[in-house]
């Protein structure tokens, strides 16, 4: 099968069966999907919901958790990975929006990853969540089903794969893009043993192809 035809059957079944995905992230301004995206690093979302409503009662902007002590922060944060190193994170990055960006979050990728904390898959979420920027994220799901699905070719990066599937989607449905692949990999297409028989991609599936070329 063709790149472009396994690319026009994943968007197509894709926009016919989820037209509507969103993060599972849970906030109600830039701010806060900042901080919760950054905590999500290497934890799941559900982890970061059950403690980010504490945490943004008690520094619900960037000027509380820039004048917060580390031991404030960590006590609503140790139940997530890394606890020590997203308290320094978190505080860093309230005190860098204010001190280089007037206390707003920026909607540029560049200028988000000044902020410590925001590597190129968090700035990339934010500037296509919130700004609805045609930015690819790609988290350790998206980088496998991309490859998996064959939307990607010996991609060896999670940055190859975002360059390989900008070039691949229309700009207007990236931001959505990375929801369908991020979601279809959590929940669909797992690591150790995919769910092959509830699976809609398997028509354009080059792993479902191989595995079905396997058995005969």
């Amino acid at each position: 099968m063709e790149k472009g035809e396994r690319y026009k059957g994943v968007i197509e079944w894709f926009s016919r069966n989820r037209p509507e995905v969103h993060t599972e992230l849970h906030y109600t301004d830039p701010f806060q999907l900042l901080v919760a995206v950054i905590l999500s690093a290497q934890c799941t979302d559900k982890r970061v919901n059950m403690i980010t409503p504490a945490l943004f009662e008690a520094f619900p902007t960037a000027e509380a958790m820039a004048a917060a002590s580390p031991e404030a922060v960590y006590e609503y944060i140790k139940s997530v990975s890394y606890p020590n190193n997203k308290t320094k994170h978190l505080i860093g990055m309230a005190r860098a929006l204010l001190s280089q960006f007037g206390g707003r979050v920026p909607s540029d990728v560049d200028e988000l990853q000044q902020l410590p904390g925001v590597g190129r898959k968090t700035a990339n979420v934010i500037a296509s969540v919130v700004f609805d920027k045609p930015a690819m994220a790609v988290d350790t799901h998206v980088f496998r089903v991309a490859n998996r699905i064959g939307l990607t070719t010996n991609s060896k990066t999670p940055l190859a794969t975002e360059r390989e599937l900008v070039a691949h989607i229309p700009e207007t449905l990236i931001p959505k893009a990375h929801h369908w692949l991020i979601l279809h990999g959590r929940y669909v297409c797992l690591a150790r043993k995919p769910k092959c028989q509830m699976c809609g991609l398997t028509p354009w599936c080059a792993y479902y192809s191989l595995s079905e070329k396997k058995q005969i």
